[in-house]
């Protein structure tokens, strides 16, 4: 079913096609949650919260294609006023012992060695830069969506990334990949 006709049918009251609408990225929703609240019960909680929103303001979504970005929007939004209630909220770029001992929790999000490597690599990143780095390649939203969520201008999200790819290429020895290329072909 097409999403602008459940999102209308939502609208109009109608909480199993609200319903149907979570759960097709139910996922994504939980994924996004967990990156922010770092454990499974605070990342529920938060969806919990962000169901709740969505349908106490459904009727303010403009265009009933732009809900996923919308939805998502409001669960970093209840994600970051949780952590900021709980007074823990640990921007993305501070790590401690309790986040890396999420990342080899049980959770079927967090348990390769790759992604452990790629946290650590993150942890040493500026928040913003590992926000928008997250947002955009762990949880593949675009650009523009990123900038609608986090509130910043499309402009700065795009400069966040090219940096912080530029701090984590340095980190891993991405310049020596260039001369690899360069003696390859003969420079």
């Amino acid at each position: 079913m097409k999403v602008s006709h459940l999102v209308k049918q939502a609208k109009k009251g109608d909480k199993e096609a609200l319903l149907q609408l979570i759960m097709a990225d139910q996922d994504a929703y939980y994924r996004l949650a967990y990156t922010y609240m770092e454990n499974e019960h605070d990342a529920m909680d938060a969806m919990e919260d962000m169901i709740v929103t969505v349908y106490e303001k459904i009727d303010q979504l403009q265009k009933g294609e732009a809900f996923y970005s919308w939805s998502k929007s409001i669960l970093v939004n209840r994600c970051k006023t949780l952590l900021r209630k709980k007074n823990r909220y640990l921007a993305f770029g501070e790590v401690e012992e309790a986040s890396h001992s999420a990342l080899t929790d049980e959770n079927p999000y967090r348990d390769t060695e790759s992604e452990m490597d790629m946290q650590v690599l993150l942890s040493h990143l500026n928040k913003r830069q590992r926000e928008a780095i997250e947002l955009r390649y762990v949880h593949d939203l675009p650009y523009q969506t990123i900038a609608d969520m986090t509130g910043v201008p499309l402009g700065t999200i795009k400069s966040r990334i090219s940096q912080g790819m530029q701090k984590l290429k340095a980190m891993i020895g991405g310049d020596r990949y260039e001369n690899d290329r360069e003696d390859i072909r003969g420079v």
